[in-house]
C-alpha cells in the first residue's frame, strides 16, 4: 500500500492508519509518517503492517538514541518527543476511562511526567541463549557467524530468541558492564548457554538491581548438567566479584525448572549481604532477590505521594470526629504503600496472596519501627468477610492496587460490601481499571484522576483515581 499516511496512535504503541474504511496498525510509526506499508497479516476488519519505505517523516519524529530501537520491543516509542509522548498516555487514560468505564468523570489531572527518562529502572533482566536472534538483513549474510551465544532481551513472539544487548539506557551504565562482561567471560571459557527448547547450558538469567541508597545486587541463574558446572559457575561468579567490587549482594541459584522464574528457588549468597535498601521519605525498604520494589525508584514516590493525598485529603468525615482514619490495603505486595501512609492512618491493614511478599511487609515495618500496621496472605475474597471486618474495623479507606488483570470481581463485591468512605485505586492498567469502575459505579462517584508515567519511551503508563461514597 502506497503513501500512505499514519494518524494515531493505537494500543501497544503501535500507530495506525486508515485504508478504504479497513484499519491497519502499524509498530513504530508516528502520527504524520506518510509511507509505503507492507502488510503482514490480514483480518476480517483490521490489518498489521510495517513501513516498507518512509516517504515523509512526521513532523513529531526524532532519532531514537538507542542503537537497539526497532529489533528491542522494550521502548517503542523512542522516535517520539517525551512532551509527545505524555500527551499520548495523557490521552489513553482518558479513552479507556471513557469508552470502557462510561462513568461520569472529573476534569483530569495532567499527567506526571517521570523525573527521569533515561537510566530510571532499578531493575533488569536479561535471558542467556545459546543462538542470538539474527534480523532477516543478517541471515542473509554468509559472513555473520549464526550460531552465536548472547546475553539480552528476549524477542516479541519468539521465546526462545535472544537479542544480544550492548548498551541499554533504561539503567545505570553499570548494568551494561556487567552483562557485558559476564557474556564475554563465558565466550571465552567456553561456558555453555541455556537452550531453552532442550533445556540444556548452565548460563541462564542475570538479574541486575541498584538502589538509591548507591548499593548494587546481580543475581546469576544458572542450569547445572555436568559435573563439572558447579566449578564453572564459582569461577565465574569470583571473577564478576573481583571485576566489580561496587556488588554489595552477588546472589545465585540453580534453576533445573522449565521457566525462569525464582519466586520458588533456594537463592545463595555468593558475596556481601542478601538484599539491599530503597529509601523513601525517611523509610527505608528492604528488598531481597525475590521481592517485588517499583522499578521506577524516584516516580515511585511521586505514585505513592498521589495515592496518600488522595487517602488522607479533605474532606474525609469519620465517625469519631479528629480521629485517624483505618485504611485497608489491597494487594499490598511488600507493603510499600501500607508503610508510607501508616503515619497518617490509626491503622494500616495489608492483604496480599503471596506470603512471601507479606513477609517482607512486615520486615519493612520493623525496620521503620511502625506499629501500627498489620499483614494478611491469602485470597482476598477469602480473608476479607464479614468476620474479618468485625474483628479488624470497617475500613474508612481501601487502596487497591491490583496487577494488569485488575481486580477479581469477587474483590469488587467484597469492597462493596465493605463500604469504605473513599477507594483509591492505583493501577497500572487504565483498560481493566476502567472496567473496575464501572462495576463501583453504583455505589461510588470518581472524583480525581491523576495519570502518572512510570515508564518513559512505552506506552505504559499508571493511573490513580479517588472515588468517593455516593
Amino acid at each position: 500500500m502506497e503513501n500512505i499516511t499514519i494518524t494515531d496512535f493505537a494500543a501497544e504503541g503501535k500507530a495506525l492508519a486508515r485504508v478504504d474504511d479497513m484499519v491497519v496498525f502499524v509498530p513504530w510509526a508516528v502520527p504524520g509518517d506518510v509511507c509505503d506499508l507492507q502488510v503482514r497479516r490480514k483480518k476480517h476488519s483490521f490489518m498489521e503492517a510495517e513501513i516498507a519505505c518512509l516517504h515523509t517523516p512526521s513532523p513529531l519524529r526524532i532519532k531514537p538514541f538507542c542503537q537497539h530501537f526497532g529489533v528491542c520491543g522494550g521502548c517503542k516509542w523512542q522516535q517520539l518527543p517525551y512532551e509527545e509522548q505524555l500527551k499520548m498516555k495523557q490521552q489513553q487514560v482518558y479513552d479507556q476511562l471513557t469508552r470502557i468505564g462510561k462513568v461520569a468523570l472529573p476534569e483530569f489531572r495532567p499527567i506526571l511526567g517521570s523525573v527521569k527518562t533515561r537510566e530510571y529502572r532499578n531493575k533488569l533482566d536479561f535471558g542467556c541463549a545459546n543462538k542470538r536472534w539474527l534480523t532477516s538483513e543478517e541471515l542473509k549474510d554468509e559472513q555473520i557467524e549464526k550460531d552465536v551465544p548472547a546475553i539480552g532481551f528476549h524477542i516479541t513472539g519468539a521465546f526462545d530468541k535472544i537479542l544480544p544487548i550492548e548498551k541499554c539506557w533504561l539503567m545505570d551504565d553499570v548494568q551494561n558492564q556487567i552483562r557485558n562482561e559476564i557474556c564475554n567471560y563465558a565466550i571465552r571459557q567456553n561456558i555453555s548457554f541455556f537452550d531453552l527448547r532442550q533445556q540444556v547450558g548452565l548460563l541462564r538469567d542475570v538479574i541486575i538491581r541498584n538502589s538509591n541508597t548507591g548499593e548494587l545486587m546481580v543475581i546469576i541463574q544458572f542450569h547445572y548438567d555436568e559435573e563439572d558446572d558447579e566449578q564453572k559457575a564459582q569461577e565465574l561468579l569470583q571473577h564478576v566479584a573481583d571485576t566489580f567490587p561496587q556488588i554489595t549482594s552477588l546472589m545465585y541459584l540453580n534453576n533445573q525448572k522449565c521457566n525462569d522464574t525464582i519466586g520458588d528457588q533456594e537463592i545463595l549468597t555468593f558475596k556481601g549481604n542478601d538484599h539491599i535498601y530503597e529509601t523513601m521519605e525517611e523509610l527505608r525498604f528492604k528488598v531481597g532477590p525475590k521481592s517485588f520494589y517499583q522499578t521506577n525508584t524516584e516516580q515511585a514516590y511521586h505514585l505513592y505521594c498521589v495515592a496518600r493525598e488522595f487517602a488522607f485529603g479533605s474532606p474525609l468525615t469519620l465517625e469519631g470526629q479528629g480521629e485517624a482514619p483505618l485504611v485497608y490495603d489491597l494487594y499490598t505486595g511488600t507493603g510499600t504503600i501500607a508503610n508510607f501512609v501508616a503515619k497518617k492512618a490509626r491503622k494500616v491493614i495489608g492483604i496480599e496472596y503471596v506470603p512471601e511478599a507479606i513477609e517482607d511487609a512486615k520486615v519493612n515495618s520493623q525496620e521503620n519501627h511502625i506499629d501500627n500496621t498489620l499483614f494478611f496472605a491469602g485470597d482476598m475474597k477469602d480473608i476479607l468477610t464479614d468476620d474479618f471486618i468485625a474483628e479488624h474495623g470497617r475500613p474508612d479507606v481501601i487502596i487497591t492496587d491490583p496487577p494488569r488483570a485488575g481486580m477479581h470481581p469477587d474483590v469488587v463485591k467484597t469492597i462493596l460490601k465493605a463500604a469504605p468512605q473513599r477507594i483509591v485505586y492505583v493501577s497500572c492498567n487504565p483498560a481493566t481499571q476502567a472496567r473496575d469502575l464501572q462495576e463501583l459505579d453504583s455505589d461510588y462517584q470518581v472524583v480525581a484522576v491523576q495519570p502518572v508515567d512510570m515508564f518513559p519511551h512505552t506506552p505504559h503508563v499508571e493511573n490513580v483515581v479517588l472515588l468517593n461514597k455516593r
